[in-house]
């Protein structure tokens, strides 16, 4: 009986010197794993949240991947996120990655929910050889010493050096040269990371004139000059209201003023800097079209607005004073926002209630060109929360020349959508100063990314355009496309 629990002490005793070597070996070799992960996540550039939380990031791609099985017991559908559900920041990530955008099974898109857009098709769309490539489309021509050619429709919108990082706009910039796509520069002014990639560049001119006014904060005509001189700077937008927060001006707080920004800016370095909500010398339209003619005489380059509609008198007012002063003095383009448009930083109550959305305010601003018959004279250029296919092709059916994206291009740069950016703790690094957060955001891969998104999307409306019967996307118009009603039917728009 001695020896035999003798016996059974020895084995217990070996059993548990050796789980002790084996558990010594295990977290031994967990160790040199963790430090190998560490070391690849630190040093790779293809993923922005593994280089700036190195090993933890992992399970956010992991839960990611199982996120489907997740959400389909568990959380909610991909049809249920705002500002823009999973279903299409999923499509922008696949887009950006060259990942096959197709799905099985049947659409998880409803067909009764008012606002949304059915495309009509028709019996005979274009066969390959019928179809026609992108055509072009100039503006300012026979007004602007150098007006300014593109075939693109999708276009990036503004976003100021400030408000993203320099990593994520150096990004932008060689995307979009990729793309042959242009990037506004926002009211940021123009730095060396909008220089960079060598894309065309559309230079916007906000309440505050970063970049080109005075030491009295006015316009100054040799700044304007001085920026005109870039080649790349292909256009002019006077900035007059934005969709996320129309009426009000923005801030940037000192933290985010950094040397950089802050000579870009014109701005001293380390204070808050204020954007008034309007700019101080226009307060009626004569005083908006002598702006417009006045930068356009001295750039040489065309000049358009930005603005949200919401009260629409003023349109026929402008289109009034234009027939009476000349076409000279016409805007060569008009940027309307949307009222769901987005920003770093807006109060909810104009975020969510100020502003006409975009489909209200695209089809009126194209009547209202076309019933004073300056459509011809005036590009239509559309912005506001279209980032998929469908929603690109609906803004040229309703009458833009032109639609540009901003939060699109930032789920291309990898924002998932955390809505940090007014914190300065972006953990993609996209909306941050903190170059912490910032090294994860190599500015080579995600240029291609930009690039993949604009290129993709681009080609898909052209899909959709030959479903509709015609041969190249800018020959859609209404007779394309109609909107779920209240009643959660279609209906003619």
């Amino acid at each position: 009986m001695d020896r035999e629990l003798d016996k059974l002490q020895s084995f217990v005793l070996t059993f548990l010197e050796y789980s002790t070597l084996f558990l010594a070996f295990g977290l031994g070799v967990l160790v040199l794993v963790v430090i190998y992960m560490y070391i690849v996540d630190v040093t790779q550039t293809r993923q922005t949240i593994r280089r700036n939380y190195p090993v933890i990031g992992r399970f956010r791609y992991f839960f990611e991947h199982l996120g489907e099985f997740f959400r389909q017991y568990m959380f909610s559908q991909d049809r249920e996120e705002l500002p823009f559900n999973r279903a299409q920041r999923s499509w922008v990530y696949r887009a950006a990655k060259n990942i096959d955008s197709t799905v099985a099974f049947g659409s998880t898109q409803p067909l009764n929910q008012p606002g949304d857009f059915v495309f009509l098709n028709d019996l005979f769309p274009p066969l390959e050889e019928e179809i026609k490539p992108r055509s072009a489309i100039t503006f300012g021509e026979g007004y602007a010493r150098h007006p300014y050619s593109t075939t693109s429709f999708f276009n990036i919108s503004a976003m100021s050096f400030g408000a993203l990082s320099a990593p994520a706009i150096r990004a932008l910039s060689r995307g979009a040269k990729q793309a042959g796509v242009w990037l506004n520069t926002g009211e940021g002014a123009l730095s060396s990371f909008h220089l960079e990639g060598g894309c065309d560049l559309v230079f916007q001119i906000g309440t505050a004139k970063y970049g080109v006014r005075d030491e009295q904060h006015q316009l100054s005509d040799q700044k304007l000059r001085t920026i005109a001189d870039h080649e790349q700077v292909r256009m002019f937008e006077i900035k007059l209201s934005q969709g996320a927060k129309p009426g009000k001006g923005g801030i940037l707080p000192g933290e985010k003023v950094t040397s950089v920004i802050a000579s870009t800016r014109g701005i001293p370095e380390g204070k808050d800097t204020l954007s008034p909500n309007r700019h101080p010398e226009i307060s009626n339209i004569d005083e908006l079209l002598d702006m417009i003619y006045r930068v356009r005489e001295v750039t040489g380059k065309p000049v358009g607005i930005k603005a949200v509609i919401g009260h629409s008198e003023w349109l026929d007012e402008m289109c009034l004073h234009i027939h009476q002063r000349g076409l000279e003095y016409a805007p060569d383009f008009f940027t309307v926002d949307s009222g769901d448009g987005g920003t770093g930083a807006a109060p909810q109550s104009l975020i969510d209630h100020m502003g006409l959305p975009v489909q209200c305010s695209l089809t009126l601003l194209s009547e209202k060109l076309v019933e004073h018959g300056l459509r011809e004279r005036i590009r239509i250029i559309a912005s506001g929360k279209m980032i998929n296919p469908a929603g690109v092709a609906a803004g040229l059916c309703l009458g833009a020349d032109c639609v540009n994206s901003a939060r699109g291009f930032m789920f291309a740069l990898g924002c998932i959508q955390s809505l940090q950016c007014n914190k300065n703790t972006c953990p993609t690094g996209i909306t941050t100063h903190d170059e912490d957060l910032q090294q994860g955001l190599d500015p080579t891969d995600k240029a291609q990314r930009v690039a993949s998104y604009a290129n993709n999307l681009m080609h898909e409306v052209e899909v959709i355009s030959h479903s509709c019967g015609v041969a190249e996307p800018r020959l859609l118009n209404r007779r394309h496309v109609q909107m779920i009603g209240a009643r959660g039917v279609p209906e003619p728009i």
